[in-house]
């Protein structure tokens, strides 16, 4: 996975603004999955901030760029994606499309939306990457219509060891513009946290499955 510290540690600061992120290790969060989390992640309240939603389109669009060239089209990953990558899109002036979890049942029965040609060349846009397997559903149905994956980033990952082997085994590249490290940086930085939470929130971070609030 790759990242820029001093994008990270800025991501991170305008996430925590806008409590995209909250932090709260005394009363934990309860995930879809039933893990117990101090953290949890909404990047779609970004874009209820113009100047915030601008530096994350812009930041990603020019780190696409970068990192992996202009692509012939951006994908989102639907539904968080779709309107951070519709943004970026825009910003390149490149078409977009978007990724369902599962092709519809009725209908066209679609799961890509939007037009596409075979071999065009795509990068996937996300928003938050936990074990990555959502994300990488909507790669391998993207490879399945013929289209070229260039790579994917995403706004903030959490870095579970079991994402960077997913990744790694779809040999896929990740970029993202901030990292759990770098979060817990900015927000001791900003006594946003204290030294003992930093401690309950490093712990959660290496274990999450079996971690319970103390």
């Amino acid at each position: 996975m790759i990242f820029n510290k001093d994008t990270a540690k800025k991501t991170a600061e305008v996430l925590l603004q806008v409590n995209a992120i909250k932090l709260s290790p005394k009363e934990p969060f309860t995930w879809a999955s039933g893990w117990k989390s101090p953290i949890y992640c909404d990047n779609r309240i970004i874009l209820s901030f113009p100047a915030i939603r601008n530096y994350v389109r812009e930041t990603m669009a020019k780190q696409i760029e970068k990192q992996y060239g202009k692509p012939d089209a951006i994908a989102g990953v639907a539904t968080g994606a779709i309107g951070i990558g519709m943004l970026v899109a825009e910003y390149l002036g490149l078409p977009f499309i978007y990724v369902r979890p599962d092709a519809k049942g009725h209908g066209r029965k679609n799961q890509i939306e939007g037009f596409i040609e075979k071999g065009q060349n795509v990068v996937v846009v996300e928003d938050l990457i936990s074990t990555g397997k959502s994300s990488l559903n909507a790669v391998t149905a993207l490879k399945n219509a013929g289209i070229n994956v260039k790579g994917m980033i995403a706004i903030f990952t959490y870095g579970f060891e079991v994402a960077t082997k997913n990744f790694e085994n779809k040999n896929l590249m990740l970029q993202t513009l901030s990292n759990y490290e770098s979060l817990l940086e900015q927000a001791l930085d900003t006594n946003y946290i204290t030294e003992k939470q930093l401690k309950t929130l490093a712990e959660w971070n290496s274990n999450p499955s079996e971690w319970n609030a103390i």
